[in-house]
């Protein structure tokens, strides 16, 4: 009996031991890819920030279907009406485990003549999931009159959760809407910047000579001239007349083309300490063409950190919009971005009485934080062996 005791023991420890040796990460066989990954999970706040992110794309990809209402809906009976409560808890009927809304009541304040609004608790309307409201088409695509949630098709019924703005328009279905535009904004400027970067920062570190001087002395006299000035004297050579569509793509363009300088410089820098490895020297032997070993043998080696240099200009070109837009020589109404929506947030007395108005600088500045987080961990991460 002692003997089995002991060949089970055995058989316990050895499965133990073999589940660490499977859970422990192996540092000496792991690719740079896995290393990387195993220094990110440990940066919580940008495992955090990527899932915010995440969540923040999804909802702007599915925005008809997440937005109580339209875009471009107005509500002309509640103009500037402040963020209306979620309640639980009624008067009447005490605690209830479907959330709902009172109605709301417009008054003028004799003091400063303004419309104010207050809540009609005699009025109560509850909130639905998947519930059927406006038409719309998904993309452009697929039509559907399905919304996450809201109040339905009741007559007289509104919701306004973030409040609305001058001309009756709901607000948190504009910040939705706007973070399409914005938010994609980012990620489609950052393409052309990368691959202007990419090709002439690698021409520049690879070749050297006079492509070399030639690529740098523009850079030099990119940099040199101040950003903010120089946008704004490309965005007003753009015509006014464009469409939303053309402003978007110009804009782009733009920023794309004053935004590359910064990743051509980190290209060139590690072009020229890997382009005399023993790899490339190889590769040069085989016959291999020059655009073949930069693509296939230089830019790999340093993928990690031309990530981390996107993730960190990300935020660059969507504060870059949102600012344009907010000085009026962005995109314009009624395209909706969160620059646009910032517009009505210019006049200091609207602001002092409507403060509501201020969300979308709220979403922008929560955009880039958690763009600063991620680009932080990814940074920390890919340099695994730090």
């Amino acid at each position: 009996m002692s003997g089995i005791t002991t060949v089970i023991n055995q058989w316990r420890q050895t499965r133990t031991n073999r589940k660490k040796k499977l859970d422990a990460p192996d540092m000496d066989v792991a690719s740079q890819w896995q290393l990387m990954w195993w220094k990110f999970k440990k940066h919580k706040l940008a495992v955090i920030s990527a899932v915010v992110l995440i969540l923040m794309y999804l909802t702007v990809v599915f925005c008809e279907f997440i937005s109580p209402n339209l875009s471009d809906t107005r509500f002309t009976a509640y103009k500037n009406a402040p963020p209306q409560k979620i309640h639980f808890v009624d008067a009447d009927t005490g605690f209830s485990f479907r959330p709902f809304v009172y109605g709301m009541k417009e008054s003028i304040n004799q003091e400063t003549f303004l419309r104010t609004f207050a809540e009609d608790k005699t009025k109560k309307y509850t909130i639905h999931f998947f519930v059927k409201g406006e038409p719309y088409k998904m993309w452009g695509v697929i039509p559907s009159s399905i919304h996450l949630f809201g109040l339905g098709d009741k007559e007289g019924a509104a919701m306004f959760l973030m409040g609305t703005d001058q001309l009756g328009h709901d607000l948190l279905s504009r910040l939705i809407y706007g973070g399409r535009i914005s938010l994609s904004f980012g990620l489609v400027g950052i393409v052309l910047t990368l691959i202007i970067g990419l090709l002439l920062g690698g021409i520049s570190g690879y070749l050297g000579g006079v492509s070399d001087t030639i690529i740098q002395r523009i850079i030099d006299f990119l940099i040199c001239i101040p950003t903010i000035p120089l946008w704004m004297a490309l965005s007003a050579a753009v015509p006014r007349d464009w469409s939303a569509t053309k402003m978007y793509f110009g804009l782009i363009i733009i920023f794309s083309v004053i935004g590359w300088t910064g990743l051509a410089r980190v290209v060139r820098g590690k072009i020229l300490s890997l382009r005399e490895e023993d790899f490339t020297v190889a590769a040069r032997l085989a016959g291999a063409s020059d655009l073949r070993i930069i693509r296939k043998h230089l830019l790999p080696s340093f993928a990690s950190y031309i990530i981390v240099s996107v993730t960190l200009s990300i935020p660059g070109t969507i504060l870059g919009e949102t600012s344009l837009s907010f000085l009026g020589i962005g995109l314009q109404a009624p395209a909706v971005s969160w620059g646009v929506l910032l517009q009505d947030a210019q006049n200091l007395e609207t602001l002092a009485h409507h403060p509501w108005l201020l969300w979308p600088a709220a979403f922008i500045m929560l955009t880039v934080l958690m763009f600063n987080f991620l680009g932080d961990g990814l940074r920390d991460a890919a340099d695994p062996y730090k």
